[in-house]
């Protein structure tokens, strides 16, 4: 009878010569080609139930629906309001006004942003900013101050349509538009933003950029807007209350300017340094009347115009006015007298000065 071997286990060093010899025995496998992995997949995909195909198919039309939308500039995005460049481009709006402000903070804090805002790409990141505002600065002020107020990091971030890198002269026409639908825009804000526009490059002239920007517009409108962009032009730097301007006072200070009153204005605002739009106003308003009255000749006849006194004190109890108003101080056993002479002392002149006295006298009781 045979004996029966005894088996015994391989030790580690065995396991690896046998491993070594069976790697030495069998050829590498070379890689598929792409191809042959293309063909898999489809053969894979083909033992796919018909729901798993549907549902595939869907999600690569999702997918392109997708990629479509975002390359439109149709998606939401949280965008960190510090890469957020506000002033990219000079803004239509001017003044922002302080309690309305405080009104859109409110809302925001107990509702949320109802209508996110739009950003550009720009095309030169700077200072850790990579987009600039197109719309919605007002919200985007609003945001800013709610974080200032919230030091846990709530609104840091932003909801925001990514609008796709487009030419200058297309988004100031997309903001115009913006403001125009929300809060329609002074006369004066449209004729400066023509100009400023046109000054940055993005239209070749005034004229163009009144064109594009507000293509919608009548002619007669786009006329204003002409005229109004010739006061920012020529006397921008010098109104101190432009928007106060109306419709009828800015052509007419437009037809002022066009007739060569520029170096008069400007040396009476620069004299005058007034301190309310209506003071403003009379200033500019006594040079439009010597524009529109021409000097006077000897064939003209008429009385020829008294002198009218230099602008100042004249003693002590008369002040003399640029426009040619005549300020007198009086008084009685009752108390003071003011005595205003002058064409320009029209009985809403005076209504406006008590007004204005009025709120002077309440203000010091304040204090």
């Amino acid at each position: 009878m045979a004996k029966r071997r005894r088996l015994e286990t391989p030790s580690a060093e065995d396991l690896t010569k046998i491993a070594d010899e069976i790697r030495a025995e069998t050829p590498l496998r070379p890689a598929a080609p792409i191809a042959q992995v293309a063909a898999d997949a489809a053969s894979l995909a083909s033992t796919m139930p018909p729901q798993a195909r549907a549902e595939a198919a869907q999600d690569k039309a999702d997918a392109e629906r997708l990629r479509a939308a975002q390359a439109d500039g149709l998606l939401l995005a949280e965008v960190p309001t510090a890469e957020i460049d506000a002033d990219a481009m000079v803004r239509d709006r001017m003044v922002l006004n302080d309690e309305e402000l405080t009104e859109l903070r409110l809302s925001i804090a107990e509702n949320g942003l109802r209508l996110p805002i739009e950003v550009f790409e720009l095309s030169e990141p700077r200072d850790g900013r990579r987009f600039g505002l197109l719309s919605g600065y007002r919200r985007l002020m609003a945001y800013r101050g709610l974080a200032e107020l919230n030091p846990k990091g709530r609104y840091r971030a932003i909801k925001a349509v990514v609008r796709p890198r487009q030419a200058i002269d297309k988004a100031y026409a997309a903001m115009v538009e913006e403001n125009e639908v929300r809060a329609a825009l002074s006369h004066y804000e449209r004729g400066r933003i023509a100009v400023i526009a046109a000054n940055q490059g993005a239209f070749t002239n005034v004229e163009e950029a009144v064109e594009r920007l507000f293509s919608s517009a009548s002619r007669a409108k786009r006329s204003k807007v002409r005229s109004f962009a010739i006061v920012f032009e020529e006397l921008g730097d010098m109104l101190a209350f432009p928007e106060a301007l109306t419709e009828r006072r800015g052509l007419q200070l437009a037809t002022a300017l066009r007739a060569g009153a520029e170096r008069r204005i400007r040396e009476v605002l620069e004299a005058g340094a007034a301190k309310t739009p209506e003071e403003e106003w009379a200033f500019l308003d006594a040079v439009i009347s010597e524009i529109e009255e021409g000097p006077r000749t000897a064939k003209r006849g008429g009385r020829p115009k008294l002198s009218v006194p230099a602008a100042g004190w004249h003693g002590r109890d008369t002040l003399q006015t640029s426009t040619g108003v005549t300020i007198r101080r009086e008084t009685d056993g009752r108390g003071h007298i003011l005595r205003l002479e002058g064409k320009r002392v029209t009985p809403d002149a005076i209504e406006t000065i008590m007004l204005q006295i009025r709120d002077l006298l309440e203000a010091e009781d304040k204090l």
